[in-house]
């Protein structure tokens, strides 16, 4: 098991409306210098569906399509031991300041990106952030039950107060 650092600045803006966390980033991840790397990982296609875009390729468009619609992105953790991409062999997990990014931003809401980053962010972070996240299934592969058309549903119904 490694101890790994998160490589990635969060993305947002004065704009942004709405955090969505993940737990941590996977190999692919990191392999890929950006957010939801996995080929597999259905959180671009359901941000695309959200805001009625064409799905991003590249990290430029993707940050652009976050920032068009006032979500910003980041993971509850800044670094910690991890195995491969497993969310629950995380140990040893250092929070990002996400109660920092709240107060420089007009977020008003937080959302997490399945129970492994809702569980760290209530564990970690929600007392200083002093926002109650709200967990969203997971947009991981690992997440079968949720067939595409639902997971987007239940994101949509979700945020959408929240869209730019």
């Amino acid at each position: 098991m490694e101890t790994v650092i998160h490589p990635f600045l969060p993305v947002f803006d004065g704009r942004s409306k709405v955090l969505i966390l993940g737990s941590f980033p996977s190999v692919k991840s990191r392999e890929n210098h950006f957010y939801y790397g996995h080929p597999q990982n259905r959180f671009w296609k359901v941000a695309a569906a959200l805001t009625k875009e064409a799905e991003p390729g590249s990290i430029p468009e993707k940050r652009q399509l976050l920032l068009r619609h006032g979500i910003a992105l980041w993971d509850t953790i800044a670094s910690c031991r991890i195995e491969g991409s497993s969310d629950s062999s995380i140990r040893d997990a250092v929070p990002n300041d996400i109660a920092g990014l709240l107060a420089k931003t007009g977020i008003r809401a937080v959302f997490c990106n399945g129970t492994a980053s809702w569980e760290l962010y209530r564990k970690y972070c929600e007392e200083d952030c002093r926002i109650a996240a709200k967990r969203l299934p997971s947009t991981s592969p690992a997440n079968a039950a949720w067939r595409l058309e639902r997971l987007t549903e239940a994101w949509r119904e979700a945020l959408s107060d929240y869209l730019l």
